[in-house]
């Protein structure tokens, strides 16, 4: 059964439907770029989970599961960091059958491109994210990664080479643009998404907003230097039973 979600703000609606809910995430023309991430009411960007290792995904419900589901379903490309990919057990990105039939119908390739970010590629060429892949991901690494590194992923995806030392989101963003990926999606992690912020890059917001209580010493969703706070405006709040999925979009100055 499909997880119900209604609409609280800016106009309420009860029980919207899956074009509904992709009619507010269709992407302006030009680069975008979103970013999805669920938290607990107070400030946990993870939980434990069966195996004790801390992960975003039980934080989430069915209607969070719902929405990530539909955010795969309009974008481009799927940004992830590699260490989100391994603490939450990522396999070849696959979005829905329905998904996939109705970005056929709208001339996009079935299944969006899967983007894994690693500065020093420390990836397994031998995983399922590449082996059973619908499209070849894309790396996006910098120029720590060895030739030796390098070379284990020929044929298995297309590498974007972003920075020297350490990763240039704006170099990454670009050589992603290049390839005709315009509206990107990131899930995670906090070190990227702070990135992200630092780099003034993000323009929208999903924040799924788990109504549970974590306390401990789990991570805020994003983390790193930044020298500006970048201000935010709410646009649209959904509801499912006690969770909150918000999304915010750049806050317009007063010129």
């Amino acid at each position: 059964m499909t997880a119900r979600i209604d609409q609280l703000w800016p106009e309420p609606m009860d029980d919207l439907g899956d074009d509904e809910l992709i009619a507010d995430l269709a992407a302006p023309p030009g680069p975008w770029l979103r970013v999805n991430f669920v938290s607990s009411v107070d400030g946990a960007a993870t939980t434990a989970g069966v195996s004790g290792e801390a992960v975003s995904g039980g934080l989430g419900d069915a209607a969070d599961k719902r929405l990530f589901e539909l955010l795969r379903r309009v974008s481009d490309v799927v940004m992830v960091g590699a260490g989100t990919v391994r603490a939450e057990g990522y396999g070849a990105l696959r979005v829905s059958d329905d998904s996939a039939r109705w970005r056929q119908k709208r001339g996009l390739a079935a299944h969006p491109v899967f983007a894994i970010v690693s500065g020093s590629l420390d990836l397994d060429a031998s995983s399922t994210i590449f082996s059973d892949a619908p499209v070849p991901p894309v790396i996006i690494t910098t120029a720590r990664a060895s030739a030796e590194r390098l070379a284990r992923f020929d044929g298995l995806a297309d590498v974007i080479v972003a920075g020297t030392d350490a990763l240039d989101v704006r170099l990454a963003l670009a050589g992603l643009h290049e390839r005709g990926l315009l509206h990107v999606l990131n899930e995670g992690g906090p070190s990227l998404f702070g990135s992200l912020i630092a780099a003034d890059a993000v323009d929208e917001l999903c924040l799924t907003l788990a109504a549970r209580l974590e306390a401990g010493d789990a991570p805020r969703i994003a983390h790193g230097p930044v020298e500006a706070p970048a201000n935010l405006a709410l646009t649209r709040v959904l509801k499912h039973e006690s969770t909150l999925l918000l999304r915010y979009g750049r806050a317009v100055t007063a010129g």
